[in-house]
């Protein structure tokens, strides 16, 4: 049921594959076991504490349509019930007319922007022959507008303790945030988002400073935050969120297309990691007591992989699809794994305390230092003035840079075409005699040697009749031989030709000498070289 990898950080607590447990991660929590039938199929469960009494028994809340149903000590304890909506006030004309509305209610079936109630909705729906039966068997019934909880979750009153009172947070299906008193079940603060909520993270504490992040239907995620009842920030995705969880001060979205991203608590993207399959749902890996955090994620493959920022750190095969996962403590163990598939069955997984978790990831890719975010140095006032002074007059600074780039161009060209008409390269430009020649001094002094080194770098043709020269100050230096002929230089091979040259100054100064290969019949050179020699040190120490 698990890799090899896998197998020596979790045990198998429990596998019960026709457990009939159908149900998703915001169903899911951790309390004692009990059984209690509710009147409808709900969309949220979470435990919290309502008060300070002892003994500190949590209370059970799970939202089903417009209701909430409280539960403690495994017994009902209250039931909430979302306020109405205002009924549009063309809707209650119509209806106070009754049987004059069935030609004009269908006139406003196109109509988007007029919310209607059930009943009206219902009555849009029916053929026209039973339109007047459903007339005649509501009319006298008030019209209500009754709205659906989406999402809920909890969020603490004063305290950031475990064990501190916690309020609901709820939200439904006409776009709208509710954060309801623990005790007397008020609505203590009312919110709302552009779309209506799908999924919900919750942090902080309501008398201090909160946030919370509401996924969408039309793809956005949204940030609240105490004293406004309008988002903060907005978060636009690429596509929509199956998967919404916080990990410290980051929010990890899972989406549609497959990848995973981090986000800041003020939407900027952190990073982006791709997965192999669809995400079926998400949940927090929170272990206080070793300081670890990561993010579970349920594949459509079979498979729970365990990330920890953008890393891959462990990956858990299953029997089935994951559709829920809830970690944290159960009985007396802090790490156990609970997972529902989407057969029905129940895993149990608990985590070994001598399971250790590598930080490196796991999936082949860029390596982690790739990751890591530079340690930018904060703008000066001369970087701002420079960067208002380039915007300001970007026209004229690209003028000049092209007039001058243009310049040197020209310059650089000149340059090279003289070069080649006079020969002054160590390099030949001509097709029929392609040379090239590199000189190399030796020695001390006063005597140096000096090795020239030419090759023919044509194809498969030979140089012939071809001779050196040498011009230099006579008064600083003097050759054995100044003019002597070049052999036949056969393609690809180098001909080392050497010479001497005797410095005659004792003054410690040097001088260039140039270097011609010269053509018979032709009066300018092939190629020419300038050699820097060096100064004489033996004349020197004299």
């Amino acid at each position: 049921m698990t890799s090899v990898s896998e197998t020596s950080k979790w045990l198998d607590a429990h596998y019960d594959p026709v457990a009939n447990l159908y149900t998703f991660s915001s169903c899911i929590g951790k309390i004692s076991p009990y059984e209690n039938t509710l009147l409808d199929l709900p969309t949220g469960l979470v435990s919290f504490l309502m008060d300070q009494h002892e003994p500190r028994t949590p209370a059970i809340a799970v939202a089903s349509g417009p209701f909430i149903y409280v539960y403690k000590n495994l017994r009902p304890y209250f039931k909430f019930t979302l306020p109405p909506l205002e009924v549009n006030a063309l809707e209650q004309d119509v209806w106070n007319q009754a049987r004059e509305c069935y030609p004009l209610l269908p006139s406003h079936r196109d109509k988007a922007d007029v919310p209607l109630s059930v009943r009206s909705l219902r009555f849009l729906m029916l053929d026209p022959q039973d339109t007047e039966a459903f007339v005649n068997l509501h009319k006298a019934q008030p019209i209500r507008r009754q709205t659906v909880i989406t999402c809920i979750g909890t969020l603490k009153k004063n305290m950031a303790d475990e064990d501190a009172v916690s309020c609901l947070v709820i939200c439904t299906e006409s776009k709208d945030v509710y954060i309801l008193d623990p005790e007397a079940f008020t609505i203590l603060s009312k919110m709302s988002v552009p779309s209506a909520p799908t999924q919900m993270d919750v942090t902080g504490q309501f008398d201090v400073e909160f946030r919370i992040t509401v996924a969408c239907r039309n793809g956005n995620i949204y940030i609240l935050r105490r004293d406004s009842p309008k988002p903060k920030y907005c978060i636009e995705l690429s596509s929509h969120p199956v998967g919404l969880v916080r990990m410290g001060k980051s929010v990890v979205v899972g989406c549609a297309q497959e990848t995973l991203q981090g986000f800041t608590q003020k939407g900027k993207k952190l990073w982006t990691a791709c997965l192999p399959a669809p995400v079926t749902t998400m949940g927090v890996m929170d272990l206080p007591t070793r300081g670890f955090q990561a993010v579970l994620v349920g594949l459509a493959n079979c498979e729970v992989h365990l990330y920890r920022d953008k890393n891959l750190i462990s990956t858990i095969k299953t029997p089935d699809v994951v559709t829920s996962i809830c970690f944290g403590r159960y009985g007396r163990e802090d790490g156990t794994l609970i997972m529902t598939t989407k057969g029905g069955g129940l895993i149990v997984k608990i985590l070994k305390r001598t399971a250790v978790f590598d930080d490196r990831d796991s999936a082949p890719g860029p390596p982690l230092a790739q990751s890591i975010r530079l340690n930018i140095p904060k703008k000066t006032k001369l970087y701002v003035d420079q960067t208002m002074r380039e915007r300001e007059n970007a026209v004229a600074m690209h003028r000049a840079f092209q007039m001058d780039l243009s310049r040197l161009r020209l310059a650089a060209a000149r340059a090279y075409v003289k070069a080649l008409e006079s020969s002054l390269t160590p390099m030949s430009s001509s097709l029929s005699e392609p040379l090239k020649m590199n000189a190399v001094v030796q020695g001390l002094g006063p005597s140096f040697k000096l090795t020239l080194n030419i090759q023919n770098t044509a194809a498969c043709r030979p140089v012939m009749n071809l001779a050196i020269s040498f011009l230099y100050d006579e008064s600083l230096y003097s050759m054995r031989t100044a003019f002597f002929k070049i052999p036949l230089l056969v393609p690809g091979l180098n001909y080392p030709i050497d010479t001497f040259v005797e410095c005659l100054s004792d003054k410690g100064i040097s001088d260039i000498i140039k270097v011609f290969v010269l053509r018979e019949g032709k009066s300018a050179p092939l190629l020419t070289a300038h050699i820097n020699m060096p100064v004489s040190e033996g004349l020197a120490l004299n």
